[in-house]
């Protein structure tokens, strides 16, 4: 019913970013002898980055058979709800220091790759979380719609 693919975009350039500064330490800066195992944290800390951009690459919200379903990169970190106990979805903004990734915030759990729209999803049960999007009103109403009784 829905399916869309936001690509990590902030996520990504940051992560490139950090990448950079690290192999320019790691290749221009010499070692001093005796040294030579901060090569070897530097090299951990590489792959760490990259591991971190290959899961967080992008974030793919879909709805289908009446399940909410979100997932990061190749999906291996994936997190769905039944849509019928959603009580209340509406767009909203992130802020700059609610940054990007998987983590707690005072409107619950936020998702999230890139830019500072998302949609806040509040359940039945008084959970609630963020989903970041690039499409929030669209999403709204794919849950919106997912929520209605079919024919029967």
């Amino acid at each position: 019913m829905y399916r869309h693919t936001q690509p990590g975009t902030v996520l990504l350039a940051t992560v490139a970013a950090a990448l950079a500064l690290l192999l320019l330490v790691l290749f221009v800066m010499p070692i001093p002898p005796g040294e030579e195992a901060g090569r070897w944290i530097l090299a951990a800390a590489g792959m760490i980055l990259l591991a971190i951009a290959v899961l967080f690459r992008s974030l793919t919200i879909a709805i289908h058979g009446g399940t909410l379903t979100w997932s990061f990169g190749p999906g291996l970190i994936r997190k769905s709800v039944p849509v019928a106990e959603i009580a209340h979805v509406e767009p909203t903004r992130t802020t700059v220091l609610a940054g990007w990734g998987i983590h707690w915030t005072p409107r619950g759990w936020l998702y999230n790759v890139s830019g500072m729209h998302a949609v806040q999803v509040k359940l039945k049960s008084g959970k609630q979380f963020l989903l970041g999007t690039d499409e929030p009103e669209q999403l709204v109403r794919a849950i919106q719609a997912a929520q209605r009784p079919g024919p029967v």
